[in-house]
């Protein structure tokens, strides 16, 4: 195929770039050019999907693949120089379109956010007004805006936490790289606790099989294929980094009454048994999110050591400051404190 990629040198886009490749797919990136050394064998057109996209004017490709759309005017311009020069949009959406997380196996028929209003979306297309602000429901609108342009052509991907080599967001490299470290670990909730992730090279992989297939429709994509607990993580990046590591277990009430913040401070931890702030119940499904649509057309895992084994490489490689999780510090403090309160 003829591959056009709106992003492509960051995380999932190198991913994406590598598999295409790997296929022997002619592939093209388009983005700011702020990294174009790491694919200096690909053809790369520099632009702005916020401003100039002429670049892409009078070209034509068999698929693209949107992995950085947040807005929908953005959609709208890459729209109007494609137009019917393409037979397939892959746009890459999230899970946080849906609004809670509170069921079990949310399929993709839950309800999900409403577009932020008229007046909103023309402050975040002038920049006056981040569109993380609205993340959930600006996904919302990019899904709906692709799917106007290229009705039934649209591969609508819901991704979950995505994992693996080159992963700039720290969440899933903090455990990685604390269990590394050895000695005593603190982890909030119970060892028993599901968790769901996926790597981004085995995403990269069902999206191109798709994509090849011309396959459209609307799917949530996480992983494993079966329930992975919190302890057989740990013990997994445990064994590979051959660590020592010790792992306490603190309840949650304990955790938030010592104000840890879930997800940001402690990656992988959404409360079981309280409601995050602004929220009617605790979201007990934020583990359970249903992929069986996409399982059964052909979404599969690598082994979980794989996947551990590509972080630790790239974290024994970080050379910059740490996005998620909490100091050494402040984890000392709280083992303390945890296991005074134990006593």
């Amino acid at each position: 195929m003829k591959v056009l990629i709106l992003g492509g040198t960051r995380f999932l886009g190198r991913a994406l770039v590598e598999e295409a490749l790997k296929r022997e797919h002619e592939v093209t990136l388009f983005n700011r050019g702020t990294n174009p050394e790491v694919f200096p064998e690909v053809e790369q057109l520099t632009g702005d999907r916020n401003g100039d996209v002429s670049q892409l004017e009078n070209r034509k490709w068999d698929v693209v693949i949107d992995t950085c759309g947040i807005s929908p005017h953005q959609i709208e311009k890459i729209a109007a120089v494609l137009g019917a020069n393409i037979e397939h949009y892959t746009y890459i959406s999230s899970i946080s379109v849906y609004p809670d997380w509170i069921p079990l196996n949310i399929a993709e028929d839950y309800h999900v956010h409403s577009i932020p209003p008229e007046n909103v979306l023309k402050d975040i297309e002038e920049g006056t007004v981040s569109p993380y602000e609205y993340y959930g429901g600006m996904k919302v609108a990019c899904e709906e805006e692709a799917e106007k342009h290229w009705p039934e052509r649209v591969l609508q991907v819901r991704a979950g936490l995505l994992v693996g080599s080159y992963d700039y967001t720290d969440r899933l490299p903090y455990w990685v790289h604390r269990v590394a470290q050895g000695g005593t670990v603190l982890v909030p909730g119970r060892p028993d606790r599901a968790v769901q992730f996926i790597d981004v090279k085995d995403l990269a992989a069902w999206v191109l099989t798709m994509a090849e297939n011309r396959k459209a429709g609307t799917y949530n994509t996480t992983g494993p294929g079966t329930t992975l607990t919190m302890a057989e993580f740990l013990n997994t990046c445990k064994a590979v980094t051959d660590s020592d590591a010790k792992f306490v277990w603190a309840d949650e009430q304990f955790m938030l009454e010592q104000k840890v913040q879930p997800w940001t401070e402690m990656p992988l931890w959404i409360p079981e048994q309280f409601a995050l702030q602004g929220a009617s119940e605790p979201w007990k499904g934020s583990s359970f999110i249903s992929i069986e649509k996409a399982v059964r057309n052909g979404l599969s895992f690598r082994p979980l050591e794989d996947t551990i084994s590509d972080i630790y490489q790239c974290v024994k490689a970080k050379e910059t400051e740490w996005k998620a999780g909490i100091s050494r510090e402040r984890e000392q403090e709280l083992l303390e404190a945890w296991l005074q309160k134990a006593e």
